[in-house]
């Protein structure tokens, strides 16, 4: 499975401490299907950061891996009540999971409207999941432990013109 990660630099060795806690599957290396995804989130770095460059690097995973036993993997199909939880626990910093490798929806800026709804008790758990679905959703793999992370192929990376 071909996989992107959006920076401000060329990612050949990935680190799956180095980002932040705060995120939707908590603190890991994040990665997507979506050449589409990983180049907004680079130009978002970017125009963030103050970068010079926005990159995506690329990146060969064996999907297969999700199915090993010899990992730990939680894996959402699309919005639910679970992964809603989920998401919100981490960006708040309570989940500390023990997950090798985490897959579902990206829960992004377009989404933190209704995310925040719901955490507030504002929106009913059945009203936020028919929102989310009204969105076009990309997906997201986190890598969190050393051993994930060594499945992780880099190809090469492209700047963002």
């Amino acid at each position: 499975m071909r996989l992107f990660h959006g920076s401000t630099t060329i990612v050949k060795k990935p680190l799956v401490h180095r980002g932040r806690r705060t995120t939707d599957f908590g603190q890991g290396f994040y990665l997507t299907t979506s050449y589409e995804q990983a180049e907004r989130w680079a130009r978002l770095k970017q125009k963030r950061d103050g970068a010079r460059k926005a990159v995506v690097s690329v990146y060969e995973f064996d999907k297969e891996l999700l199915n090993d036993t010899a990992y730990k993997v939680l894996q959402y199909e699309g919005p639910s009540k679970e992964w809603l939880d989920f998401v919100v626990s981490n960006r708040k910093g309570f989940d500390l999971h023990q997950y090798d490798y985490v897959m579902g929806p990206v829960a992004n800026d377009q989404l933190y409207t209704t995310i925040s709804l719901y955490e507030q008790g504002s929106l009913s758990v059945e009203a936020a999941i028919i929102q989310l679905k009204s969105h076009l959703l990309f997906d997201q793999l986190s890598c969190h432990t050393e051993k994930a992370i060594k499945n992780i192929e880099y190809i090469e990376s492209k700047e963002i013109i």
